[in-house]
């Protein structure tokens, strides 16, 4: 079985290339079943691609362009999504587990009361999205990703990992952290600072902390006050 290791987390990935599995192309997500499975959906260019109360297990999704994708109460079990430009993304209610966005344009979404479990987020542009209620009950990891003032609010993200990402402004609200991996990224621009107890942090990141702490709470140097 495929997977990758990032910091002291290890992602169990798809199972697509198993010997003697043969993934079906496919013209749609959608079912009457509420069921795809095996199955290879790419190069599509829609609307709205809006899916509810379904489970798509095994596939791989290549190409999409959705200005509006939409997932609720839907369930991914070893599902990889690559290069795909999703626009106006909403998941709620949702269970993704071994599932992969790679190379994915993802800006602007809001990821709601859905739980990961081995998700891997590579190499995404996940700038201005919102994550509320997200509980990782498995190994997650966000890589080479953009999340430029995306936020994070009532998550629990304990033992997760953020891998070389641009956390411009990126915000952490109340929630879990326990072990939240944040080495090799730069903490200068973060906000939330007090609400990340007990994360992972380098020496070295020490004074990128306290340089978004004091950023925070929007202190005054006393040498800068003009003399009276």
């Amino acid at each position: 079985m495929d997977s990758t290791t990032l910091g002291r987390v290890t992602v169990t990935l798809p199972r697509l290339n198993e010997p003697g599995l043969y993934l079906s192309n496919v013209t749609t997500l959608e079912s009457a079943r509420g069921l795809v499975q095996d199955f290879q959906y790419g190069d599509a260019d829609l609307r709205d691609l809006d899916l509810a109360e379904t489970r798509l297990i095994t596939g791989r999704v290549t190409g999409l362009r959705a200005d509006r994708f939409q997932l609720d109460q839907v369930r991914l079990d070893s599902v990889e999504f690559d290069t795909c430009d999703l626009a106006t993304t909403r998941i709620t209610d949702s269970k993704l587990s071994r599932v992969v966005f790679r190379n994915c344009k993802v800006m602007g979404a809001a990821v709601t009361g859905t739980t990961l479990d081995n998700v891997l987020f590579d190499n995404c542009k996940l700038d201005y999205s919102t994550f509320e209620q997200v509980r990782a009950t498995g190994p997650v990891a966000f890589t080479k990703c953009v999340l430029v003032e995306a936020s994070f609010t009532r998550c629990d993200l304990s033992n997760a990992v953020l891998d070389a990402c641009v956390l411009r402004l990126t915000e952490f609200g109340r929630g879990k952290y326990q072990g939240l991996d944040l080495r090799g990224n730069d903490l200068t621009t973060l906000r939330g600072v007090a609400n990340l107890g007990k994360v992972l942090i380098d020496r070295t990141q020490q004074a990128e902390l306290a340089e978004a702490l004091i950023a925070e709470l929007d202190v005054t140097f006393a040498d800068t006050l003009d003399d009276r």
